[in-house]
């Protein structure tokens, strides 16, 4: 009776585990496969993200035909094309890119390599860091935006205070984010590379920087919406070229669609910039790696 009640519960487990074991490997199995063709969802995601576009353009494009939309405020994106293919034949378009995107990308690597030198200065000594400290967190917490009339008029309405106004908006964001990676080395790696006989400036340049990258790193993404935002707040209070000075001169003359023009064309300005951080990113990720190992 006891071998039949065992055999019966044995049973009972070899039939129950098919039903508890299938779910498991059937999602170990498509994760997996998933896994196999990273190409393949990478192909998905761009698709995805393409036509989401086409569908809202679209969907301003028929609303705006058909009045549920105001065109003169809202114009259309044909009717913003054919304005933008008028500034690219007749007007300044491509200097006014050219201008708006210089004076960001200039402001972006002077703020990031000036506040990453200087957050990395403050491992050398922990009094100096702490006096600094709590100046860097009130000029991080300074609406600085507010004091670009002031260095407009200190620097003039041309291409160095653009280049200013960009570089004080990342300078102390890079300065914070590097401070934090000096903060969080392991004093471990610092006392073992003493006990070997190195100086502070080996320790210095083969333990706190490499360490540090990646929190320096992580903070290009926030610096360049930063500089461009500087550089376009810039052009609105006084410029003679740019991308923010012809969407302040069509708002003055009422001409809506090349306003909208100006904001399509900053849009796309800042996906093309933020995917360039993207890739220099990953680039010095893969170099760290390397030194690394």
């Amino acid at each position: 009776m006891e071998a039949t009640e065992k055999a019966d519960r044995t049973g009972l487990t070899r039939r129950r585990e098919p039903d508890i074991e299938t779910p498991c490997v059937h999602t170990a199995a498509r994760r997996i496969a998933s896994e196999l063709h990273p190409g393949r969802r990478s192909r998905i995601i761009r698709a995805g993200r393409a036509a989401v576009a086409v569908l809202l353009l679209f969907i301003w494009e028929v609303f705006t035909r058909i009045g549920w939309l105001d065109p003169y405020y809202w114009s259309r994106p044909s009717t913003i094309l054919k304005t933008a293919a008028v500034q690219l034949s007749q007007g300044t378009l491509l200097m006014d890119i050219a201008y708006t995107s210089g004076s960001t990308i200039l402001g972006f690597v002077l703020g990031t390599v000036i506040g990453s030198a200087l957050g990395l200065t403050f491992w050398w000594s922990k009094t100096y860091a702490g006096i600094s400290e709590p100046y860097l967190i009130v000029l991080n917490a300074l609406p600085k935006l507010a004091l670009a009339p002031v260095l407009v008029i200190l620097f003039g309405i041309g291409f160095p205070s653009k280049v200013i106004l960009a570089f004080s908006m990342t300078v102390i964001v890079s300065a914070l984010s590097a401070y934090s990676g000096v903060k969080s080395v392991d004093p471990a790696m610092e006392t073992l590379l003493y006990s070997l006989g190195a100086n502070r400036w080996q320790v210095f340049s083969k333990v706190v920087v490499p360490w540090s990258m990646p929190w320096m790193v992580s903070s290009l993404r926030v610096n360049i919406a930063l500089a461009l935002a500087g550089a376009i707040v810039g052009e609105f209070i006084a410029s003679s070229h740019g991308v923010g000075r012809m969407v302040i001169y069509a708002g003055t003359i009422l001409d809506i669609n090349l306003v909208w023009v100006g904001v399509m064309v900053l849009s796309i300005l800042s996906m093309a910039m933020y995917w360039g951080v993207i890739l220099l990113e990953k680039s010095l990720s893969k170099r760290l790696s390397i030194i690394q190992s």
